[in-house]
């Protein structure tokens, strides 16, 4: 599992969505992101270009887009390959709950 040390302590869920501009899947998935991201208040939502960021993308192990890779106090607990929006919603439901049971 990857730990992401931004600096900060993470108390909350993060969701980084890695993409790139000439993704069409990924194009596809941003409304629903931002519907997420306005559903899930308490979830944090990241955008990275894997194109401008090769090497976060090359530490996360990302192969496909859209990866989503879903982190717990900065430690991976889950990921989603590809524009499975129903995939992602219940993942982040799961871990959500995990987060509110903490």
């Amino acid at each position: 599992m990857k730990n992401l040390n931004l600096g900060f302590s993470f108390l909350f869920q993060m969701v980084i969505d890695f993409s790139a501009s000439w993704c069409g899947p990924c194009k596809f998935m941003e409304p629903v992101l931002n519907g997420m991201a306005a559903k899930f208040t308490e979830v944090q939502f990241v955008k990275l270009d894997v194109d401008e960021l090769p090497d976060v993308a090359q530490e996360f192990g990302v192969q496909g887009m859209p990866t989503f890779v879903l982190l717990k106090k900065g430690k991976e607990v889950d990921r989603v390959v590809g524009a499975q929006k129903n995939d992602l919603e219940k993942k982040i439901e799961k871990h959500r709950d995990l987060v509110a049971a903490t």
